[in-house]
This record gives structure tokens, C-alpha cells and sequence, in this order.
């Protein structure tokens, strides 16, 4: 576990609520594979560091302006204003191709079994910022473990905006839980913990980068301090089953 003291009684919690790229899916890996065709095409010249910190400077902005598109469309758009600004502009077929990529960025390797294990304790619900086509492929690589699933494309709006923290309560809810007996897990300051926060949702915060600055959530900073911090999934799942007694 982290250094950062627990807020937070887990043998209370009954249900989790999920971020699930950059938690569950190493999209940062994702998105990194999906682009450096196109950068190695143009020659680019940037490194996937680079890119990453260019994309959470554009993807956010692109999202809130247009909260009715599908993540393909937010994708398509993100990809071709990177290009623009390296100067080298990318095919429809190049930003078709990024768009479609969400289904193939690949799991963290303790997701899986973490998942396993959490939801033998707690009823698990996905909130995340993509559509439900993509999620639909990202979700046969997890093996269906969720309960309920809040895409942006049901809400009509993107993360960090409170009505898809909303619309996880009523998940949360639906499912015979006391929005007190749920947490809600990310990796994302932005996204994420600093929004549930402000509802006044418990949180708990997978620190996937270990403090580093950087990558494809670095931007726009945020200061919050989350109930709980772990570093993986993992870890998450160890706190979780001696809290309810099954370790």
C-alpha cells in the first residue's frame, strides 16, 4: 500500500465505481501503439512521451466543446489537431484508424485478477469516457466483470462533468447500495477523483505512475487528495479482502 494515509473503512464498501482507461486499460501503452505509425510515417518529431502529454493538453478540450460526439469522433478530431500541431497531417484513414483503436490498447496485468477478486467483495460498475461500441471491445478483453456500465455516449457528456458522476450513483443505487457504501476508483486527478470528491463520493486513487509527472492525464493540473492511494489494482484488491475478512 501507499504511504498516503486511508480515509476510507473499506469493510463498508459494497460497491465500487470504475474509471477504465489509464486504470484498468493501460491506454497510455494504447495510444502510444496507435500513433507511432503515423508518426513514423511523417516523421514526427516527437517522442511517445511527448505525445502523450500533447494528447492530455488536446483531448480534454475537444471533449468538453463537443459533449454529444462519440469517443470515435472525439478520437478522430484529437488525432488530426496532433498532427496539425507536429505539421505533419494525418489521412482520414490514419485518424479512422486511431479512433477504432480503443478496443486494442491493451490491460494492465494485474486488472484481471484484481477484478476477480474485488468482485467476490463488491458490486462493480464501469463509468468511462467512451462509447459504447468501444467499450463493448475492451470489455470482452476484462471478461464482462461489471455489474453496470455509464459510458459518455448514455450521459451525453464526458468526465469530469458531474453528470456522469450523477448517472453512477444511479447505477450505484439501482443495484441496492447506499451511495456511502460505494467508491469510486481512477487514475485520473482531472477526470475523476477531484470531481467524485467535490459530490462528496469517497475515492480512491490508483497512482499508476508511482508521482511521476506527465503522461496522457497530466493536464490540466489538479490539486485533491483522494480517501485512499494504491499503486495498482492489485494492491486495491489485497486492502479490499482483508478489510472484509477473506485474507
Amino acid at each position: 500500500m501507499s504511504d498516503t494515509p486511508s480515509n476510507l473503512d473499506l469493510a463498508n464498501i459494497k460497491a465500487m465505481t470504475f474509471d477504465c482507461y489509464g486504470t484498468i486499460i493501460d491506454w497510455e501503452r494504447g495510444i502510444s501503439n496507435a500513433l507511432r505509425p503515423w508518426a513514423k510515417r511523417t516523421g514526427a518529431s516527437a517522442s511517445d512521451d511527448e505525445l502523450l502529454v500533447r494528447f492530455a493538453e488536446v483531448e480534454p478540450a475537444v471533449e468538453q466543446a463537443n459533449p454529444s460526439w462519440a469517443y470515435t469522433q472525439i478520437l478522430r478530431c484529437v488525432h488530426r489537431r496532433l498532427a496539425q500541431s507536429y505539421g505533419a497531417p494525418a489521412t482520414d484513414i490514419e485518424a479512422d484508424r486511431f479512433a477504432r483503436s480503443v478496443g486494442d490498447w491493451p490491460v494492465f496485468a494485474d486488472s484481471l485478477e484484481a477484478l476477480g477478486r474485488l468482485k467476490r467483495c463488491c458490486k462493480l460498475i464501469v463509468v468511462s469516457n467512451v462509447d459504447r461500441e468501444s467499450f463493448a471491445q475492451t470489455n470482452k478483453q476484462l471478461g464482462a466483470p461489471f455489474d453496470a456500465i455509464v459510458t459518455a455516449q448514455d450521459v451525453g457528456a464526458y468526465k469530469p462533468d458531474r453528470r456522469m458522476f450523477d448517472a453512477a450513483i444511479n447505477k450505484v443505487e439501482s443495484l441496492n447500495v447506499a451511495r456511502m457504501d460505494h467508491v469510486h476508483v481512477a487514475q485520473s486527478l482531472y477526470h475523476d477523483i477531484a470531481p467524485a470528491a467535490a459530490m462528496g463520493i469517497a475515492t480512491c486513487w490508483v497512482d499508476r505512475q508511482h508521482g511521476a509527472p506527465g503522461g496522457a492525464t497530466s493536464a490540466p493540473t489538479t490539486s485533491v487528495t483522494p480517501d485512499l492511494t494504491v499503486q495498482s489494482l492489485a494492491q486495491l484488491a489485497d486492502a479490499v479482502e482483508a478489510s472484509h475478512g477473506r485474507i
